[in-house]
């Protein structure tokens, strides 16, 4: 540790001493050093740099704060740096033929009995700084099934992050490179921004659609709802796909609001040159509104569950040509 004395921790407990220019703590398990890492939280020394040796090899310094972070959720750290991950791929129809569009690929474990949801890689990943990474690691193995999975011609939508790209040239560089190593199609690939409403830097994002866009890659804008000035946002993004938040679609058959909404966004996306795909669907009901409203794309637990293999459970007689 450094940017504090050994003074101030020698109540704690007697196995600091003092190391060069450091305070040092032997330590049997890592489980001791986040009993203490925890202990110097709760002591108010918020200032204090901390780091793991293992024999003289000594890791980067980092604030108290983020290394008990990581200390704590060293197991989920470990896995998104060497765990096994594989893509799931859940289809995406065309409203009006129920052919196949497009597959999203969704982050899973490739090993069943590694009980791990992708809502919390990601939420350690954000809350430890090793976002970027999982974000890189997720994408590959997307394109990975793309090529494994999904004929050329049928679209591949991917989730990605915008706060992991702090400099699209640079960043999306990797995603570029993997694009040409297993030779995919730059047009079936679509790249969708999650957490849409908490957009807070559109030239950021302006930037990143830019960037995939040149490289002939098509974007798009996730969790579309009310949160946000949805008109306003399709205009400055100007996206190639808005997926339609699945809140306005559940039971939309039931709620006028609803399909106010989504009647609104859909001429609005259409007079834009935007496709619109509504998400969530699981009642034939709510893919009819889909179909009378004449929204383009639908998905849901109605078409199929996310599976490693594409899979599709709904008949051809559900749409009207």
């Amino acid at each position: 540790m450094k940017n504090i004395s050994l003074n101030e921790v020698q109540s704690l407990s007697n196995s600091f001493y003092q190391s060069g220019f450091y305070i040092a703590m032997d330590y049997i398990n890592l489980k001791d050093v986040e009993e203490t890492a925890e202990k110097l939280f709760k002591m108010g020394f918020m200032e204090a740099q901390c780091g793991v040796a293992q024999k003289s090899d000594l890791t980067a310094f980092m604030d108290l704060s983020l290394f008990l972070k990581r200390i704590k959720n060293r197991e989920t750290i470990e896995f998104i740096q060497n765990g096994s991950l594989v893509s799931h791929l859940q289809p995406i129809l065309m409203v009006k033929s129920g052919e196949v569009y497009a597959y999203e690929s969704l982050l899973r474990s490739k090993d069943p009995s590694e009980n791990i949801s992708p809502y919390e890689l990601f939420k350690v990943a954000n809350s430890t700084g090793f976002h970027s990474l999982l974000d890189q690691r997720a994408r590959e193995e997307a394109i990975k099934a793309k090529k494994q999975y999904i004929q050329k011609g049928i679209k591949s939508f991917i989730n990605f992050l915008p706060s992991t790209i702090y400099n699209p040239e640079f960043c999306l560089r990797h995603t570029f490179n993997i694009v040409k190593k297993y030779d995919i199609d730059p047009q079936d690939l679509v790249f969708e921004v999650v957490e849409t409403e908490k957009i807070n830097d559109v030239d950021h994002l302006k930037s990143v659609f830019s960037t995939y866009k040149r490289e002939g890659i098509k974007v798009a804008l996730d969790d579309v709802g009310a949160g946000f000035s949805t008109i306003e946002m399709l205009k400055l993004l100007e996206p190639d796909y808005v997926k339609i938040d699945r809140s306005f679609v559940s039971f939309c058959d039931t709620s006028e609001e609803k399909q106010a909404f989504l009647k609104e966004v859909n001429e609005t996306s259409h007079n834009l040159g935007i496709k619109v795909l509504a998400e969530g669907i699981e009642r034939q009901e709510e893919l009819a509104v889909c179909q009378q409203l004449g929204l383009d794309l639908c998905q849901g637990y109605l078409f199929g569950k996310p599976s490693e293999t594409p899979q599709i459970l709904i008949n051809e007689r559900s749409f009207v040509s």
